[in-house]
């Protein structure tokens, strides 16, 4: 088994699944995000890939939390429709997003979003690269998580454990980091999925800037 196969069975079995992306759903009277941890692969309604996309984009440069008041508000005043959001002035859009921070440029980035979707252009990778302000990571966000496309998500989590493991530098190419881990893994949307989230998961647990070295679950493979 390689080593990329390994860490993934390790913190899957440390962890179990974690259910990503997360909805924003009606839970106890509150809006709040909801795992589907039995259902990654579902498919999802119009609304609910609009909503991945936008909380793509949202979470650009900010933690989940922040993300997800700005789609919280977003759900409240019932915007989540490529309709409404064309409709909407972007002083107004960014006015209610402005938790995620950066809201003027996230407000800019979701309008020119959403003039790509009603282009009806083919819904890829080339095409979403050329969306002003939505780069590879979120483009594959947006790909694998609404649209169950095979592609792996590289983030700077993903370089800070790949580096402490000694496969990489922290400033390695997105595209050759990514490379590695789709020739190594099989083109599966749900490890895909499961495997990003679990890598978030573990940098927030242990893998940190400072890490929690003694109780790792993936210590065995680490070269730190």
């Amino acid at each position: 088994m390689n080593l990329f196969k390994g860490v993934y069975n390790k913190l899957l079995d440390y962890y179990g699944p974690q259910g990503w992306w997360p909805i924003i759903k009606e839970i106890d009277g509150d809006l709040k995000s909801y795992y589907d941890l039995n259902n990654s692969l579902k498919v999802s309604s119009e609304e609910e890939k609009l909503e991945i996309c936008i909380g793509a984009i949202l979470t650009q440069n900010t933690t989940w939390k922040n993300a997800e008041r700005a789609l919280i508000n977003l759900k409240r005043n019932n915007l989540l429709s490529v309709k409404k959001l064309e409709k909407l002035e972007k002083e107004k859009l960014a006015e209610i997003i402005k938790a995620s921070g950066y809201y003027n440029q996230k407000a800019k980035k979701i309008k020119k979003f959403i003039k790509f979707l009603k282009s009806n252009k083919e819904i890829n990778r080339e095409n979403l690269l050329e969306v002003w302000g939505i780069g590879p990571e979120t483009v594959d966000c947006i790909l694998l998580y609404a649209y169950n496309r095979p592609y792996f998500v590289i983030d700077a989590y993903t370089k800070r454990i790949f580096n402490r493991l000694g496969v990489c530098s922290q400033k390695i190419d997105y595209h050759k980091l990514q490379s590695q881990f789709q020739q190594n893994i099989e083109r599966d949307t749900y490890i895909y999925k499961e495997y990003h989230a679990l890598i978030v998961k573990h940098c927030k647990d242990y893998c940190k800037k400072s890490p929690k070295c003694g109780k790792c679950p993936i210590r065995d493979y680490c070269k730190n």
